[in-house]
């Protein structure tokens, strides 16, 4: 039998980096070794680099102050977000496209970094004299909109604390966030459009704030056909507002450590919690992620496809890509709507160098089928970075070789709303990568795996994956529950931040993150991710998404059960199922194989992708389901999966 903790990564070979991103790295692989040992040695020294490479009104009187749970970056530096992210591109480069809008039924618009500029500045006068004030909260409700990168920054000019709301959230969602951060102001778009149909946003607002009396104002954007409700004393055209606002608005100097957003994350506990990021802080750990994670250009076209109301789009676009001076695309809408050549089409007319994208997405493509794919000319493409999820190989190889045509270099990276940044990635035309894994930690980020009692374990086994030393992106508190913060995140294991996730640091230095730690099943003794059972499902030739969690049983403990989608065209043969639990017990050996398949059409998902494995253990352990459910995008899949367990 298999060592339980080696099947993940083991026989994975190295990937150097290689094409065209060697000629635009700025270090040799010897000599990024030689940056990344020396960040290890001296983080606080190479956090001090990062920063001084920014825009600085006051600098800061030491690097580091403090330890976890109660730190400070930079404290004493006086600094502004968009100053940094906007202003400093816009005197450099004025007519630089800064984002390409692009919507799925056809609308499009380009911005550049001066006309962003000029809108950011009018909008912060118009918060203003609608009286926000510093550390005053704005709730920002809309989708991938020129006007939420406008409002956010605009935010970050006069030190309000913005939170953005996806705009997929139901009304009660909605108010949860509202009556938890209160704010002031909300700019919301009039509608959004999914999947060909109408989303009513001002609508769903409106429900959402009755009983809400923080809300002084709501801003809304015009953006779609169709009337518009708007109550008399409280909502605004935004138009209205910027015509008669002036261009001119001075961006407020923030502390380093004061709170630039808030961001509410789901999960097992009812109530949603409010993570708190500093501005400054944030700024600095994106701006160096993007560097990393992408090595942007100034001819490359940048597209990452998540929504701006999950971090990842923060990180990589909004805070972390415009303060490297990235061109952008902001899509809104399904990816694959009307059909999965819209996709391709975008990414070859806007002749996209560097996508960053979700597992999940990868995964619908592949199995959409490569037709789709044929007569475009995607050779601009040399990059493809993801995050999100747990990436098996066979999708890491089909994104490379078919997608990709073989130039690309695949970047898979880790991290976590609270951490602020993707940590761990390969510094893309520097330093290796494996297929499946998430690459390495990066400069500045000091990591280790441990046991259930806090003691780090060896290369190449499974446990907790933990920080050991504060870094500025990382989350500074919940709000209004300060108490929580601790007890959350550094009360397990005292002197670290706990991620909660289970994860392999292998001998050369990659990082497998194999799920949460409650996706870690213990069978008869031997613990195994359920990543590496979903790997080995995934790399059936007709199976396109597996998701699998443990269920109680009275030997073993406990056995994976998997929930099993097929590619296009597939069909459920008489024996499929039994073929993919032998195929489990080939590739990780007989203790892994799964009690049961279950093949199905559809799980309950995020509207960015995901499948919430939580609910699935849920249904599958208790027969019902717990917790927030305002992130899922489709309630009916509940009752499907319920129906197909009781089958």
């Amino acid at each position: 039998m298999p060592d339980q903790d080696l099947p993940i990564h083991a026989g994975k070979p190295l990937i150097p980096p290689t094409g065209p991103l060697l000629g635009q790295a700025p270090l040799s692989p010897e000599a990024a070794e030689a940056y990344l040992a020396r960040a290890r040695r001296d983080p606080e020294g190479y956090w001090a680099e990062i920063a001084d490479e920014l825009e600085w009104f006051r600098p800061w009187d030491r690097v580091l102050e403090g330890g976890f749970p109660d730190f400070r970056y930079f404290p004493g530096g006086l600094g502004n977000v968009s100053v940094n992210c906007v202003d400093r591109h816009a005197r450099a480069h004025p007519d630089r496209v800064a984002v390409y809008w692009e919507r799925e039924d056809g609308a499009r618009e380009t911005w550049t970094y001066a006309r962003l500029l000029d809108a950011v500045a009018r909008f912060a006068n118009v918060l203003k004299s609608l009286g926000v004030r510093k550390g005053d909260r704005v709730g920002i409700y809309m989708a991938n909109l020129p006007e939420a990168f406008v409002a956010c920054h605009a935010c970050y000019r006069i030190g309000a604390i913005y939170g953005v709301i996806f705009a997929g959230f139901s009304a009660q969602a909605v108010r949860e966030r509202l009556v938890d951060a209160r704010p002031r102001v909300v700019v919301a778009a009039d509608a959004s459009v999914r999947r060909g149909k109408r989303v009513p946003l001002k609508e769903t607002l409106d429900a959402a704030l009755e009983g809400v009396d923080s809300v002084e104002t709501v801003v809304v954007v015009h953006r779609m056909d169709g009337e518009v409700p708007m109550t008399p004393g409280r909502d605004r055209w935004y138009g209205d507002l910027m015509a008669v606002a002036s261009p001119d608005c001075p961006p407020e100097p923030m502390e380093a450590n004061e709170p630039g957003f808030l961001i509410h994350t789901s999960g097992t506990s009812a109530k949603p919690k409010g993570l708190i990021h500093a501005g400054m802080g944030f700024l600095v750990g994106t701006y160096a992620n993007t560097r990393w994670s992408l090595l942007p250009q100034p001819d490359d076209v940048l597209w990452c496809t998540a929504d701006v109301g999950w971090l990842t789009f923060p990180i990589w676009a909004l805070v972390g890509g415009l303060a490297n001076g990235a061109t952008l695309v902001a899509y809104e809408g399904a990816l694959d709507w009307p059909d999965p050549g819209h996709f391709y089409e975008v990414l070859e007319r806007l002749r996209v160098s560097k996508l960053f994208t979700a597992p999940t997405a990868l995964r619908m493509l592949r199995r959409a089928g490569d037709a789709w794919l044929a007569g475009r000319d995607l050779d601009r493409l040399i990059l493809i970075s993801c995050v999100g999820e747990p990436l098996d190989p066979d999708t890491w190889y089909w994104s490379r070789d078919v997608l990709g045509g073989g130039r690309i270099f695949f970047n898979n990276t880790y991290g976590q709303t609270e951490t602020g940044t993707g940590w761990t990635s390969s510094m893309v035309g520097m330093t290796p990568t494996k297929p499946g894994s998430c690459g390495h930690p990066l400069p500045g980020y000091q990591a280790e795996v441990v046991d259930e009692a806090g003691a780090p374990v060896p290369p190449g086994q499974l446990g907790v994956m933990t920080l050991t030393a504060p870094f500025p992106s990382l989350v500074r508190g919940v709000w209004g529950d300060p108490e929580r913060y601790g007890a959350t995140y550094f009360s397990r294991f005292p002197g670290r931040y706990n991620s909660f996730d289970a994860a392999i640091l292998d001998p050369d230095g990659q990082v497998w993150v194999t799920g949460r730690v409650d996706d870690v099943i213990n069978v008869a003794a031997h613990r195994i991710g359920t990543m590496e059972v979903e790997a080995a499902l995934i790399g059936h030739p007709a199976v396109s998404e597996a998701a699998v969690v443990g269920v109680p049983d009275p030997v073993k403990g406990e056995l994976p059960l998997a929930f099993v989608i097929l590619r296009g065209g597939a069909q459920a043969t008489p024996g499929l199922e039994d073929e993919l639990v032998q195929r489990v017990a080939d590739e990780l050996g007989a203790f892994a194989k799964p009690h049961r398949v279950i093949l199905t059409p559809t799980l309950p998902r995020t509207r960015s992708g995901k499948i919430m494995r939580r609910l699935l253990r849920d249904l599958a352990r208790e027969g019902r389901v717990k917790g927030d459910l305002s992130a899922l995008e489709n309630p009916e899949a509940i009752e499907l999966v319920r129906g197909l367990l009781g089958s």
